[in-house]
């Protein structure tokens, strides 16, 4: 794994605009604009250091369906803050029968310097993103640039053969909604959810594209619309799980739920079993399902334990995002510990590797149960915030 700095493309911002890319700029503080897409510098890895990563992210993967199994059989729902027994009990009847529920794709985040083996930070797979820049601009960037030359990266092609394969689970008659959330003034929602619904469409699904906000409800059928008030029988929605069950309509979600028995009126990808894989609590599972695991890092929810005293720790929130609420420890320092209004996982302290004062984190993409590519996130600072730059990169 080497970093490598390259001049950009002449027109670069339009043209990653054009591929989908809406936000190629990031607007700090300073209110100053700095590039998001970062293409001014590359990674590049060798075929056997790829090949050894795919294997590492499914290996991981199924580690966590089986951290996700033991939270169900042991009903350890409240270590993820999960308190409200009829959401745990749908979350249960939805891992159950995830056979016959849409799931569509995962990000793990890692720790990895070419230097030893990856360590797992996270895994979101409820609601990633920056899966239009690792798809899309990523590969065209590969095509300008190293014509001829590979990438990890088969997002696309996946995730189309995954809609044709599970279009099957689908409502009979009825089109997949595609909802974003209106509140993201960045864009990036409409952006992940818009090319979701294109890779939808491509695998031949009908689609209806609306924000999260303009879904309505129809209290005489009881059940969820558009703004055309057709029902919404299917819906994927870049909105995490722990909101849409506790906002006002949340109790609704619950009413209507369909768990793949055909006993609800909306079935929502992701699925709701998703909970237990996009909860920092997970790190925890897995650390005391597998100790000592050459790819997790110790995990605790109690508190810090050892790690106080020994590597240090990072405290992360239990539905943390984008780095919001992180807070990273030192060794010798007095424990830190959290209420339990503010749950957390302590972590032991992993420092993102530098490269040339650009602290890196891999995004490792899971479609189905298969890994399927890469993103790069560099930021300046030690925790991957939204001032993060995505860089694009190369198998040599």
């Amino acid at each position: 794994m080497e970093r490598h700095t390259i001049e950009p493309r002449p027109g670069w911002q339009q043209t990653v605009e054009a591929q989908g890319l809406i936000y190629p700029l990031t607007r700090y503080p300073d209110d100053s604009l700095r590039p998001y897409w970062d293409e001014s510098a590359y990674y590049a890895f060798t075929l056997p250091e790829v090949e050894a990563l795919e294997e590492v992210v499914e290996e991981l993967h199924g580690m966590c369906l089986a951290a996700a199994a033991h939270i169900v059989e042991h009903s350890r729902f409240a270590d993820l803050g999960i308190e409200d027994p009829r959401l745990a009990q749908l979350i249960a009847e939805s891992w159950r029968r995830r056979a016959e529920l849409p799931s569509l794709y995962g990000r793990f985040d890692l720790h990895y310097d070419g230097s030893g083996p990856a360590k797992m930070l996270e895994y979101n797979a409820d609601t990633p993103t920056s899966l239009v820049e690792a798809a899309s601009p990523q590969w065209f960037w590969l095509e300008d640039r190293f014509p001829g030359a590979d990438q990890w990266n088969s997002l696309h092609e996946r995730l189309v053969a995954a809609w044709k394969r599970q279009a099957p689970l689908l409502p009979p008659g009825a089109p997949l909604h595609f909802a974003h959330s209106a509140g993201d003034e960045l864009g990036e929602d409409l952006m992940t959810v818009a090319y979701l619904e294109e890779t939808a469409q491509q695998a031949g699904l009908e689609t209806v594209a609306l924000p999260v906000e303009d879904i309505g409800w129809d209290r005489l059928s009881g059940r969820f619309v558009d703004q055309r008030l057709r029902f919404i029988r299917a819906c994927f929605k870049l909105y995490p799980w722990e909101w849409l069950a506790t906002d006002d309509f949340g109790p609704y979600v619950l009413d209507t739920l369909d768990n793949g028995g055909g006993t609800g009126s909306t079935l929502w990808i992701e699925p709701a079993w998703k909970m237990l894989l996009s909860n920092k609590a997970l790190l925890a599972v897995l650390w005391e399902l597998y100790p000592g695991h050459p790819n997790l890092l110790p995990a605790y929810l109690d508190g810090p334990r050892e790690l106080a005293h020994t590597r240090g720790y990072a405290a992360k929130p239990l539905l943390g995002r984008e780095g919001a609420g992180v807070t990273l420890h030192e060794p010798g320092a007095e424990p830190v510990l959290r209420g339990p209004d503010d749950p957390c996982c302590y972590q032991e302290l992993a420092p993102l590797p530098d490269f040339d004062g650009n602290r890196v984190v891999l995004g490792a993409w899971v479609v189905e149960d298969e890994a399927a590519g890469l993103g790069i996130r560099e930021s300046a600072g030690p925790v991957t915030d939204e001032y993060a730059r995505f860089l694009p990169h190369v198998i040599r």
